[in-house]
């Protein structure tokens, strides 16, 4: 497979798994994916605005969300976010942990 195709695939999956969380599925809470998989919606919006900043493009924070969410966080967290349960949060730093643990080692 040539390095534009193989590019062009990847970019396909992005968009599909994009689709998938904020079309499909805006029920997955946030705090769940981050608890059983180490990453969720604002991840895949930082590693977009990393991304953008790889190629000389600056991008806030927000902007990244706003791009990646299709409308402001504070609209998807009206319409989509519930309140995390105690035991949701409590799994939450317990999954941060490992998650900053196996960055650093």
């Amino acid at each position: 497979m040539d390095d534009q195709t193989r590019i062009e695939i990847e970019a396909a999956a992005f968009r599909r798994l994009r689709k998938h969380l904020i079309e499909d599925r805006p029920d997955a809470q946030n705090i769940d994916m981050m608890n059983l998989a180490g990453f969720c919606r604002n991840c895949l919006s930082r590693w977009y605005q990393e991304a953008a900043a790889e190629h000389g493009i600056e991008m806030t924070k927000d902007a990244a969300r706003e791009t990646y969410y299709g409308m402001p966080m504070s609209e998807w967290k009206a319409k989509h976010q519930t309140e995390a349960t105690a035991e949701q949060q409590a799994a939450f730093d317990t999954s941060f942990k490992e998650n900053v643990t196996n960055k650093d080692g």
